[in-house]
C-alpha cells in the first residue's frame, strides 16, 4: 500500500480541475464493493486515488451486487442525475456467469452509451475477459464487445477489471492473497493494485469533462 501512496503523491501535482466533478460508476458487484470493509471498496479506495492525483471529483457508487448489462439499462436514466458530469461503465461479469447471449450484452451496453452520450456526457468503458467455460467462440465473441464500443462511442477504455491482477502471471499467488474465497471477487489488497492501475485512466476521463460542458 505504501507503494501505492507513492506512486499517488509523486502524481500529485499533474493533473487539476477548476471545478468540483461528479462521477458515476455504473456496475456491479466489483464496483459495488461486495465482501469489502467500509473505505475498502473500489469507490472509496478509487476516490483517495484521484484525490491525491489532485482532482477535485465526488466518485458516485451505483454498484448492485449481480447486476447484469441489463439491470445497468435499467438504472442508467435515474443514475444520470442532473449533477452527475460523467460515467463509468462496468458491467458484464453477470451476464458472462448467466450465460447471456453476447450479442444481448453488446445491445444493452450500446444504449447505456447511447444515453450517456445523448446527455453529452464523456463515458469510460472498463471490459471484462471472460472464461472458456462456454467455448473459445463465446469468449472471443464477449471479449470483443468493450474495446469495439470503446471505438464506436469515442470511449476512454480499460481492457479488464481485473487486469492489474492479471497482469502479476501468477495464479496461486493471486488467488491466495489478492482474491476474496469466492475466487470472483478481489480482496481489499487486490482492489488496491488495481485502483493504482486505474486511475490514471480515469483521469483521462475526467480530463474530457471540460471539453462536454
Amino acid at each position: 500500500m505504501a507503494m501505492i501512496v507513492a506512486f499517488l503523491a509523486l502524481n500529485s501535482g499533474e493533473r487539476a480541475i477548476a471545478e468540483p466533478v461528479v462521477v458515476a460508476a455504473l456496475g456491479d458487484s466489483l464496483v459495488q464493493g461486495y465482501g469489502l470493509g467500509q473505505g475498502q471498496g473500489f469507490v472509496p479506495q478509487m476516490q483517495a486515488a484521484l484525490d491525491g492525483l489532485g482532482f477535485d471529483v465526488t466518485l458516485v457508487n451505483a454498484g448492485v451486487s449481480g447486476d447484469t448489462t441489463a439491470g445497468g439499462l435499467m438504472r442508467v436514466d435515474w443514475t444520470l442525475t442532473s449533477d452527475v458530469q460523467a460515467l463509468i461503465v462496468s458491467l458484464g461479469g453477470n451476464d458472462i456467469l448467466r450465460g447471456v447471449a453476447p450479442s444481448f450484452a453488446k445491445e444493452n451496453l450500446t444504449k447505456i452509451l447511447q444515453t450517456a452520450t445523448a446527455q453529452n456526457l464523456p463515458v469510460m468503458l472498463i471490459g471484462i475477459s471472460a472464461p472458456s467455460n462456454f467455448g473459445a467462440d463465446y469468449k472471443m465473441e464477449f471479449d470483443a464487445i468493450y474495446p469495439n464500443l470503446a471505438e464506436k462511442f469515442g470511449a476512454v477504455f480499460y481492457p479488464n477489471f481485473l487486469a492489474a491482477l492479471s497482469a502479476l502471471n501468477d495464479r496461486n499467488t493471486t488467488m491466495n492473497t489478492l482474491m476474496q474465497r469466492d475466487g470472483l471477487h478481489p480482496n481489499a489488497q487486490g482492489m488496491a493494485l488495481i485502483v493504482a492501475d486505474m486511475a490514471p485512466v480515469i483521469g483521462d476521463l475526467l480530463d474530457r469533462i471540460a471539453d462536454h460542458q
